[in-house]
């Protein structure tokens, strides 16, 4: 059975959200997990593809990331661990990703928006309450998958739904 696992990124204080789907279902949905765990998951699990939420903002002009970004990664995400371990890891931006499949967000809180695109996902067993942080994952999680099937394109290092 292929598998994909989407990473929502909440560091030190929140931890860790993931979503790990196949072609048809939601199978797990974790939240508060160290970056240790993310990679037990991933070795566990073997996902085809692992989806990182990426950062907000872009990085100063003439960079290739922000300085927060570079200190995250070294302190907290160290995501190159799961590269080193073998895994195809993509980074993903789940707003644009929910934009795609739901349209702009309009005046509709953000919350409101990614719950209702959750409908449209198509995903067996999904949660009747989430948070937006598990939103996030499953959504990383999709955008993997539909990277897998040739339904992405790629603007800069970002991965998005063409649809």
């Amino acid at each position: 059975m292929t598998l994909w696992l989407g990473v929502d990124v909440g560091a030190t204080r929140k931890g860790f959200d993931v979503a790990l789907i196949d072609d048809r279902s939601l199978l797990e949905l974790r939240g508060r997990l160290t970056v240790a765990d993310v990679v037990r998951i991933a070795d566990t699990r073997a996902p085809l593809v692992v989806a990182i939420d990426s950062p907000r903002s872009c990085a100063p002009a003439g960079h290739t990331a922000r300085p927060s970004e570079r200190a995250l990664n070294r302190a907290v995400c160290r995501f190159a661990a799961l590269a080193a371990r073998g895994h195809h890891t993509i980074e993903v931006f789940p707003t644009a990703s929910w934009t795609r499949w739901c349209g702009p967000r309009g005046t509709v809180s953000r919350a409101q928006w990614s719950r209702a695109g959750l409908t449209q996902l198509g995903l067996l067993d999904l949660p009747e309450r989430s948070n937006q942080d598990q939103r996030d994952a499953i959504a990383a999680a999709v955008t993997a998958r539909e990277h897998t099937h040739g339904l992405t394109e790629a603007i800069g290092e970002i991965v998005i739904p063409t649809t």
